[in-house]
């Protein structure tokens, strides 16, 4: 178990902050060596891996190839993904799933043979390659990988605590001026008692997931507020394209029905996407075949920007997704939940379609790793969607998400496992904010409400420089406004994660006037076409110098070879 000197401070080798899959796996494979500390800022359930519907994709049958995986990659990143990143990474998936197998996940067997498992297919992918458990995937994964976590007697785990900043070298001056900057662990609020208490590490992950709730339509869950990029950018990382958010096309469109994800695989199942009732004559109508070649198989960039574009000229809230051409069996069978969620809203899919609209969905971007997921900072990692390794490029391909937190949270456990341990004794107590209690808590929320909006109406699917320059503006006033705040008042989770918000949301800001081109997942009305060389939009904090020992040299942001995946 991880020792604790007294009720403020905790120490351990490996400080883990997020429970999602990419913070469980670099858990279990480091338990036998290290003493863990999990850091989770709800319940252990609430991140966005038990909401993951699809599946995690692999090459597992005989018709499909390594090569081809790489191919429908690299086209969906749309020029951006580091092959050799991404042929590592994808050349690992066999391995990953192997993993999870022996660990127990119930993934769908094929209703034929009983024997294998049964693989589906998503927009962007040539073959059937999507392992799944229903259409409950994350769930499947999140209870199986908790379980072992939870029986795990070298892991301690921190529920209610919610991760406020890293502890750096920079700041600490007992070592700032001894070696290259290093991190030794964070501050975190204990949302019970409201302290403050230091937890300090030999090496910390952030696992933190993505920053959907900046806007104020989402797929994800209230935990995306974007902690982990907001921490490791105030720290001195630096992060990478963070302009490619990913609206994931089919949300359902209900006032009652907050979040809920309509599976891409549902479209992979012959799904069709028609103008709904409000279109008049039209209705019933496909539009996808005027959008792109594939159809309702198009990658998620140009679905979500072709049901955009219909509800914008035709003046609608939502479109409709109809696979009520399928047996009921085979719906009840595939999508289990997307049916019994949706007829608790009293929409029946097996005669009816589905109302759905885009939302914002993944963050492409995220703090720049090397393939052992090392951020700039010595002692600090980053798995997940909180990172970037060059897999995702300009758009994710669907199903690659998971399979990026399995490979690089064992990568990660690899190469801490081969760091010597580093825990100082004392660290510096939490002394950045004052201890008087909020005297308006609607400041807050008014505050949140304010810069969702904008990011919607400014940084959404389709974007302009004016538009940008106006969200610039009003982030920076929000930004001042909180700071002031944040400096008057004793924290909360609330105040931390709208600073987090403000702070990804500046990033996304900073880096989408940074494109001057329309590609992948930034389409800008002022640069509507593609540059001829694709590079990534690498930002590095004021006052920072930034080694580069990572993928991307930050003079000519070309990218280096990786190094072997453990």
């Amino acid at each position: 178990m991880v020792n604790s000197s007294n009720d403020d401070m905790i120490k351990c080798d490996v400080a883990i902050v997020g429970s999602g899959l990419g913070g469980l796996t670099v858990a279990l494979h480091l338990a036998r060596s290290r003493r863990v500390l999990l850091i989770a800022k709800r319940e252990l359930t609430a991140g966005a891996t038990n909401w993951a519907q699809g599946g995690i994709a692999a090459v597992l049958e005989s018709g499909d190839s390594i090569q081809s995986h790489v191919q429908d990659t690299l086209a969906a990143g749309a020029g951006l993904c580091d092959e050799a990143v991404t042929r590592a990474i994808i050349g690992r998936s066999r391995e990953a799933i192997e993993w999870l197998i022996d660990l127990g996940v119930p993934f769908t067997r094929d209703a034929a043979t009983q024997r294998g498992f049964h693989l589906t297919r998503e927009g962007g992918h040539s073959h059937r390659r999507i392992l799944h458990a229903a259409d409950a995937t994350g769930r499947a994964l999140h209870a199986t990988l908790l379980q072992a976590v939870r029986s795990n007697p070298s892991i301690r785990i921190l529920e209610h605590h919610t991760a406020i900043d890293l502890i750096t070298s920079e700041t600490i001056s007992t070592v700032s001026s001894i070696g290259p900057a290093r991190c030794f662990g964070l501050h975190v609020l204990d949302q019970q008692s409201g302290r403050v208490r230091t937890i300090a590490a030999s090496q910390t992950v952030l696992a933190t997931g993505g920053a959907g709730k900046v806007y104020p339509y989402t797929s994800n869950p209230d935990t995306a507020t974007g902690d982990g990029v907001a921490m490791a950018w105030r720290a001195g990382c630096r992060v990478a394209n963070m302009e490619f958010i990913q609206f994931h096309p089919t949300c359902l469109f209900h006032p009652h029905a907050k979040s809920f994800l309509v599976s891409e695989a549902v479209r992979g199942e012959g799904g069709l996407l028609v103008l709904p009732a409000a279109a008049g004559a039209d209705a019933g109508q496909r539009f996808m075949p005027e959008h792109d070649p594939r159809a309702e198989l198009a990658p998620r960039d140009i679905v979500a920007r072709a049901i955009d574009f219909e509800m914008k000229k035709r003046g609608l809230d939502h479109v409709d997704l109809d696979i009520s051409h399928q047996p009921a069996a085979f719906l009840q069978s595939h999508f289990p939940n997307i049916l019994a969620r949706c007829k608790e809203l009293g929409i029946d899919i097996t005669s009816q379609p589905i109302p759905v609209a885009p939302a914002a969905h993944y963050t492409c971007g995220g703090i720049l790793t090397d393939m052992h997921g090392q951020a700039d900072l010595d002692g600090l990692y980053a798995v997940g969607e909180v990172s970037y390794t060059g897999l995702h490029g300009a758009n994710r391909l669907a199903s690659n998400s998971l399979l990026e937190c399995l490979v690089m949270g064992r990568a990660a456990a690899h190469h801490i496992d081969s760091q010597p341990a580093i825990v100082l004794e004392t660290l510096p107590a939490w002394t950045a904010s004052r201890g008087s209690e909020p005297d308006e808590a609607v400041v807050i929320s008014n505050n949140l409400d304010e810069l969702r909006h904008t990011m919607w109406e400014y940084v959404g699917i389709v974007r302009s420089t004016r538009g940008l320059n106006r969200a610039h503006r009003r982030i920076k006033l929000l930004q001042s406004e909180v700071i002031e705040y944040f400096q008057r008042f004793c924290v909360t989770r609330d105040l931390i994660e709208l600073r987090n918000l403000l702070q990804v949301a500046s990033l996304i800001v900073q880096s989408a006037l940074a494109r001057h081109e329309s590609r992948g997942l930034h389409q800008s009305s002022d640069f509507p076409d593609t540059l001829p060389q694709a590079l990534p939009t690498v930002l590095s904090p004021p006052g920072t110098v930034s080694e580069s020992r990572l993928l991307w040299n930050k003079k000519s942001r070309e990218p280096k070879p990786p190094a072997a995946v453990p």
